[in-house]
């Protein structure tokens, strides 16, 4: 027996509870969605692409693909 390192409940197996696991995973998705729309947001206000370095302009169109691409 073990303790979940998600809900802090006992286990019969010795890993994180199944259901504990998938919760997680859909929290940290929506989390990175919640991310993904702020920074693309971000980016159609500022109007005057220029003023971004060229690393920053390449993950913000990075993040609009994969969004576009849900």
């Amino acid at each position: 027996m073990k303790i979940c390192n998600i809900c802090n409940r006992i286990s019969a197996t010795d890993e994180d509870h199944t259901d504990c696991i998938q919760m997680r995973r859909v929290r940290l998705e929506d989390d990175d969605d919640e991310f993904r729309n702020k920074i693309s947001e971000r980016n159609s206000v500022s109007g005057n692409q220029q003023d971004l370095g060229v690393e920053i302009r390449a993950v913000l169109e990075h993040l609009a693909r994969e969004k576009e691409a849900d």
